[in-house]
């Protein structure tokens, strides 16, 4: 008699299955529906095949297309092993290394055969039908468990020697598993983890698209070959690939990068590579960003300071930055020799001090100025921080990843029991400020990572003081997308991440807040407790828009550069229809100028259809246009960026009056 598992379902119920069965006996014995439906299953909690069998009793949950974040990882691994395929039988010769999946599609990184370049773009078409061949063929996908030797005299033998020397580096205690597209000797066969579908066939082939092609080094080492990396998109279905391909275009669109050129806002070049050279419109925006936080600080008992950039090493190694962080940042020397000196820049026995790649170190030192009492807490520092980091070359992005940066960012210096409610009001703070610019957000709470300072008695007290100020703000239902995960908060402190979503639907993770128990510690903060004793105060790290250069971009995107008149680098320009009004056209402008708005005169000798349009590239919200008729009756018409409507006729005090409403910054509005 052949020995029976219990296999226990989300519903409560109990299965009994004999030894053998897979998740895909226990959907088929549900119904045929769900036979069909079924991608793959969760075992004890593990994502695992569907035609995997049972080991013991278990907690089965089956997965389908419903469950969307893990069928989206499930089809976008499969998507890269049909890639895989595709390319080896197309171009035979063709080394394989790995092939993940990513947050919209997969990649896979590939050697190409001896004697032919790398691959192009013009290669991807022939590739995607081969992928849809693959598909086709309804290939079924088993999984093998090898010997670790076993997988490098198969991989030698076929002549893939990066699969060969990756086999032989994996941990000695790691399952080996390779995977069969197919049967007989025509197989194809792959080292990977899984898991994967039951067969190629259950992908749809008209729901992926590959993209593009890049170079990328083995192991991400420039001392390694160079391979081609091949990149996808890959969904569901065709309707969602068809959304995403739309998202792509309006993306293209709203790209910071485009924007700021037509809008003449920043620029980067080498000799400062990964720093910004802001241009006056894009400080403009800058400007209103600051004075907008600083009043919202100001108003909620934040107190403004300024800290040096450059700091001495020892200070960097006792907060623990320098040996978790060293090589993110820019060292120097503490004494430059002259420069007429010959020989080596730093000996053996210089002193090293770095810009500073954070602002909480030079926080506490300001908390550690006099000596400090439970009656100062909470104390709120806050600071418009300089920061500089040593990002590699590759992973600049424009604003959205930068060398150097200015946070909004403070430290809250608390007790413990003011730590849930000093984190309820940062979480009013940051959804006041979100809602002003027009963003909806998803809140996480990111929990201790492997590698981390600090007893995990006191990771337990600050993950679930963050946990409770967003149960008791309201915040941690699915409205807000409340979600845990584990193992990505930062070496010494769990944290809640704001997550914005923009005009199209992007998410970006921006705002923060950390509950800090381990720098205080280490940099030996204290405050005199109600008892005389000294007492270490828990530090809260926290930022709203995360960097003024990355918020910035985001918010270009956002708007597509039509800034909300408050932020509008320029709110307004009088644009003259004959040069009969230049004068009133000018008068105009200082009249609005003096009252506090931003705006130009444009009287050159151009059709005012030209205007218009070089206005609305540069995204200027309100365009009013003088003739001889507008000076004679002392009106100005109006024009509004982006609007259909006919332009409206408005005195020049009703055209100051529309300015003064929409021009005032959100925060500064009548209730």
């Amino acid at each position: 008699m052949s020995k029976m598992f219990r296999i226990s379902l989300p519903d409560g119920s109990v299965r009994e299955m004999p030894e053998g069965s897979t998740p895909a006996d226990v959907a088929a014995a549900i119904g045929p529906g769900l036979a069909k439906a079924a991608l793959a299953a969760r075992v004890n909690g593990e994502v695992r095949d569907i035609m995997r069998p049972f080991e013991e009793d278990a907690e089965l949950a089956l997965i389908t297309a419903r469950d969307e974040k893990d069928a989206l990882e499930l089809v976008r691994h499969d998507f890269a092993h049909v890639l895989a395929e595709a390319v080896q039988k197309l171009y035979p010769g063709t080394q394989i290394t790995f092939g993940p999946a990513t947050d919209d599609g997969f990649y896979y990184d590939f050697a190409p055969a001896p004697g032919r370049g790398p691959f192009t773009e013009e290669d991807l078409p022939a590739i995607e039908e081969a992928m849809r061949k693959v598909i086709a063929a309804d290939e079924p996908l088993i999984r093998e468990v090898w010997s670790r030797e076993d997988v490098r005299a198969f991989f030698e033998r076929t002549g893939e020697t990066f699969k060969a020397q990756w086999v032989m580096e994996l941990p000695a205690d790691q399952t080996i598993t390779m995977y069969r597209s197919g049967r007989g000797d025509d197989a194809w066969m792959d080292l990977c983890r899984g898991p994967h579908l039951a067969s190629t066939g259950k992908l749809d082939p008209q729901a992926f698209k590959l993209t593009r092609v890049s170079g990328a080094y083995w192991r991400g080492d420039p001392k390694n070959p160079m391979l081609s990396r091949i990149y996808g998109t890959a969904w569901l279905n065709k309707k969602q690939l068809a959304e995403h391909l739309t998202r792509l275009e309006e993306a293209a669109k709203r790209d910071h990068r485009r924007l700021a050129k037509e809008m003449d806002l920043f620029h980067l070049q080498e000799e400062a590579h990964g720093s910004i050279f802001w241009h006056p419109n894009g400080f403009k925006i800058w400007r209103e960003l600051e004075a907008y936080m600083r009043r919202k600080i100001d108003a909620a008992g934040y107190r403004e300071i300024k800290t040096p950039q450059v700091m001495d090493a020892r200070q960097w190694e006792q907060s623990g930055h320098w040996g978790k962080y060293r090589e993110n940042m820019f060292v120097i020397p503490d004494e430059v020799p002259n420069v007429d000196d010959v020989g080596p820049l730093v000996s053996d026995d210089a002193r090293w001090m770095a810009l500073k790649p954070m602002n909480c170190p030079a926080h506490v030192l300001v908390f550690r100025q006099g000596i400090k009492s439970y009656r100062d807490l909470p104390l709120r520092l806050f600071e418009h921080g300089c920061c500089h980091r040593n990002e590699p070359h590759g992973a600049l992005h424009g604003l959205m990843r930068v060398r150097q940066f200015t946070q909004d960012d403070a430290h809250i210096f608390c007790t413990e029991d003011q730590v849930v409610e000093e984190v309820k009001a940062f979480c009013a703070l940051a959804d006041g400020i979100y809602r002003d610019f027009g963003f909806t957000y998803s809140i996480k709470l990111a929990l201790r990572p492997d590698k981390r300072f600090g007893s995990d008695a006191d990771w337990d007290k600050a993950e679930g003081e963050l946990r409770n100020a967003v149960v008791e703000a309201g915040l941690a239902t699915p409205a807000y997308g409340w979600e845990e995960l584990p193992g990505e908060g930062a070496f010494y402190a769990p944290k809640l991440e704001w997550h914005l979503t923009d005009a199209i639907g992007r998410t970006w993770q921006v705002g923060t807040i950390q509950s800090d128990r381990v720098l205080p510690e280490r940099l030996d903060a204290t405050f005199v407790g109600e008892d005389g004793e000294r007492h270490r105060p828990v530090m809260l790290h926290r930022a709203i828009f995360g960097s003024y250069e990355r918020f910035i971009g985001i918010l270009i995107e956002h708007y597509a550069g039509r800034f909300p008149v408050w932020l509008a680098p320029t709110q307004a320009v009088v644009a003259t229809i004959v040069s009969d009004a230049d004068g009133y056209a000018n008068e105009v402008a200082a009249k609005l100028g003096a009252a506090g708005f931003r705006v130009e005169a444009d009287t050159r000798n151009e059709k005012i259809n030209y205007k218009v349009r070089e206005h609305s590239l540069a995204k200027v919200p309100l365009l009013l246009v003088v003739g001889k008729r507008e000076a004679e009756e002392g009106t100005v018409a109006v024009r509004r960026l982006g609007s259909d409507e006919h332009q409206k006729v408005l005195t020049l005090d009703e055209a100051v009056a529309l300015l003064r409403a929409e021009a005032v910054a959100p925060d500064l509005r009548p209730n």
